[in-house]
């Protein structure tokens, strides 16, 4: 599926089989999980992609080559490639490449790299049967957890798990909006012995029960209040006026967490809203050790993920579903 530019068209398209450069490992694609953040591509909100572009971030597939691999000697090693193995099945997230020698990476913070490079976006993505990724950020999955309800751990997940740590030991959390990531970070939330309190649209019944299928203590509209003072907020949806309304719903030394990578703007609101030592911020993309450290405890607590299932050529419709809302949990393309 190829965009041609921000805002552009979006189509399947036969195009060559990639091939890997040095370092890089080919990929025979299973599944690719769809995010918000294809949709902000897609119809334009962000604008720094090299085009034409297929998109796909949350990407499960096997390794089929390697620069490198020496297929003479009997060698199954990606020489070059990390240590990757062929027939290894692997995860490929958001972030695709950083420099390694700007200050951010040095200091642990690789996901601020002003020179990263992420996939579905400058990087090839995974909307199409192979693509080619940057082994040495690949995740070796195990061979046993099925790629379709495996893809949206790559960034729902990731993403999720990286807010969740922003907020420290809050034990009174609040989700602004009940999707993809939401219903995999509740799982770990619960897990860890927390509470959590679900927003999601006025009148939204359907969401606000999967909500408390899967626990959570209190769901309803954005519009009502939950009972409880919160510890803690996260906000998945992008719509900015929720960020006033959840530091509304914290306690004084709370935290709100932003936790997509494009939002509206956010609306004027008063001092005193801010007032007693609460603090707004934003998570920006992830590290390979969150990864690490997600995929360890995503397997601790056995995640499940609720997923509606679609065709390559029906990646549109999958979108289409998840900007109108018409999607609980997350959307995953089987190739």
């Amino acid at each position: 599926m190829l965009l041609d530019g921000p805002g552009g068209r979006f189509a399947l398209e036969n195009l060559k089989c990639p091939v890997p450069a040095p370092g890089e490992v080919l990929i025979r694609v299973e599944a690719c999980g769809v995010c918000r953040t294809d949709l902000h591509i897609v119809d334009g909100d962000i604008r720094d992609g090299r085009y034409p572009i297929v998109p796909g971030h949350q990407i499960v597939g096997v390794v089929e080559a390697a620069n490198g691999v020496d297929g003479v000697d009997g060698t199954d090693e990606a020489d070059g490639a990390d240590g990757l193995k062929l027939g290894t099945r692997v995860g490929v997230p958001w972030l695709g490449r950083t420099c390694g020698a700007c200050s951010y990476c040095q200091d642990g913070a690789e996901n601020l790299c002003d020179a990263a490079e992420f996939t579905g976006y400058q990087r090839p993505g995974g909307f199409a049967e192979y693509t080619v990724a940057d082994a040495r950020y690949c995740f070796p999955l195990p061979a046993t957890w099925p790629p379709v309800e495996t893809a949206p751990l790559l960034c729902a997940g990731l993403i999720g798990f990286r807010a969740l740590r922003m907020i420290g030991t809050a034990q009174r959390i609040g989700f602004f909006g009940f999707g993809n990531a939401a219903h995999i970070l509740i799982q770990i939330a619960l897990w860890q012995g927390r509470e959590i309190f679900a927003f999601t649209r006025d009148g939204d019944d359907r969401g606000q029960a999967f909500a408390r299928q899967l626990g959570a203590a209190w769901a309803g509209g954005v519009g009502e209040h939950p009972g409880a003072e919160l510890d803690a907020a996260i906000v998945f949806a992008p719509v900015g006026s929720l960020v006033p309304l959840a530091l509304r719903r914290v306690r004084k030394g709370g935290k709100v967490v932003c936790a997509g990578i494009h939002m509206s703007n956010i609306p004027e609101f008063p001092y005193a809203d801010l007032w007693g030592e609460r603090s707004v911020a934003s998570v920006a993309n992830l590290t390979r050790s969150d990864g690490e450290e997600f995929l360890e405890i995503a397997e601790k607590v056995g995640i499940i993920t609720d997923v509606a299932i679609y065709s390559l050529k029906d990646t549109p419709k999958a979108l289409d579903d998840l900007r109108t809302g018409r999607l609980n949990g997350a959307a995953v393309v089987e190739i």
